[in-house]
């Protein structure tokens, strides 16, 4: 599927700025954001139930555009599931197929291959009612796979599961994209987990735009914007001064980090380091301070520490022993562990008082 400038308004407001966007055959593309961000809306614009201000929209060779949604071939999968309960599961599956006049023999196995593949052969006579939040997201997926669509559209379809089904759908839908190589697959969510875990590439959104679009381990290890470094997982965002002989200058402490031939000595910048590799003690880059909080997350503790007025996030082993508030603390990371950003990238959509922008 193919976005050219697709822009989306409604009275005067645009919802969704001149989004270019390319899913490849196959390909597992996760449209990552926080609420209002227009990820929903370029979903609604490639269905085809937004009509974008500007902009085209293809599938394959299609310009599709002005095609109604029963007309573009595409399946979707909603946050509430939108099943039928009147309906049993056969039935809610074969609802899309009759609605395209599928002959009889035919709606019937397609109704049995999609209730296979998604692990639900055994449940097609119970009603919706029948069954655990989890199963009816199953079949879901298997009504949009049922009229055997080229892009599977899915929109925060693991919202409504608690932790413990969220997890177990994740892996369904990771063997989904393995057992189904020719589906393009578009997913919105916020939680980046769920786009880390799924997707082959991220295009992460803010404020109606594309701010970046990568695989996951590029976005994580290498993000291009402070926002991205945010949203993609946790991030340690610290405003620095180039330094003349090298290096970055933070809190009164020269540190030694990768800096591009085009900063100057003198230019202000973003520091980002992700809080698990920031490491307790001493070693390469000391930053010295104040431990403010410290919490503890079962495998690890994460300490919230004050150098120089801003606040440093690490993520270290169980401590047998914890330090209190107060106690005076040295952390460390390594050059290679640190991505110089340009100044204030990001930092406008708003960056804690503390130097580091919290994801929404």
């Amino acid at each position: 599927m193919r976005l050219e400038g697709v822009t989306v308004a409604y009275g005067g407001n645009t919802v969704l700025d001149s989004l270019d966007l390319t899913v490849g055959p196959g390909e597992f593309m996760a449209l990552l954001g926080p609420s209002g961000s227009g990820k929903t809306t370029a979903l609604r614009a490639v269905a085809g139930f937004v009509r974008p201000a500007s902009g085209r929209v293809f599938l394959g060779d299609r310009d599709v555009t002005d095609l109604p949604p029963h007309r573009r071939g595409v399946g979707m999968v909603v946050q509430q599931y939108a099943l039928f309960p009147h309906m049993r599961v056969d039935a809610n599956v074969a609802f899309g197929l009759r609605a395209r006049r599928t002959p009889r023999a035919e709606t019937a196995a397609r109704v049995a291959e999609a209730l296979e593949t998604t692990g639900m052969a055994a449940y097609a006579r119970r009603y919706p009612r029948e069954l655990s939040g989890g199963q009816q997201q199953r079949v879901a997926i298997a009504r949009a796979l049922a009229v055997r669509p080229d892009v599977l559209l899915l929109d925060e379809p693991l919202s409504a599961l608690d932790a413990r089904l969220r997890s177990g759908m994740l892996a369904e839908l990771a063997r989904l994209h393995r057992e189904l190589p020719g589906v393009s697959m578009l997913y919105v969510t916020h939680d980046q987990v769920e786009a880390l875990t799924l997707a082959d590439r991220v295009a992460v959104m803010d404020r109606a735009r594309l701010q970046d679009c990568g695989t996951p381990h590029d976005l994580y290890r290498r993000p291009r914007t402070a926002f991205t470094a945010s949203f993609v997982g946790d991030a340690n965002l610290l405003p620095v001064t180039v330094a003349a002989g090298g290096g970055v200058e933070f809190a009164g402490t020269v540190l030694d980090v990768p800096v591009p031939a085009s900063a100057a000595p003198g230019a202000s910048a973003t520091l980002c380091v992700r809080p698990h590799l920031v490491g307790l003690g001493d070693g390469p880059n000391v930053l010295r301070g104040t431990l403010a909080e410290l919490r503890w997350r079962g495998a690890t503790h994460r300490l919230y520490v004050e150098v120089g007025g801003h606040r440093v996030e690490a993520d270290v082993r169980e401590l047998r022993e914890t330090p209190p508030p107060g106690t005076e603390v040295s952390l460390h990371f390594a050059a290679r562990d640190a991505v110089l950003l340009p100044a204030g990238a990001g930092e406008d959509e708003g960056g804690a008082a503390d130097g580091r922008r919290r994801a929404g």
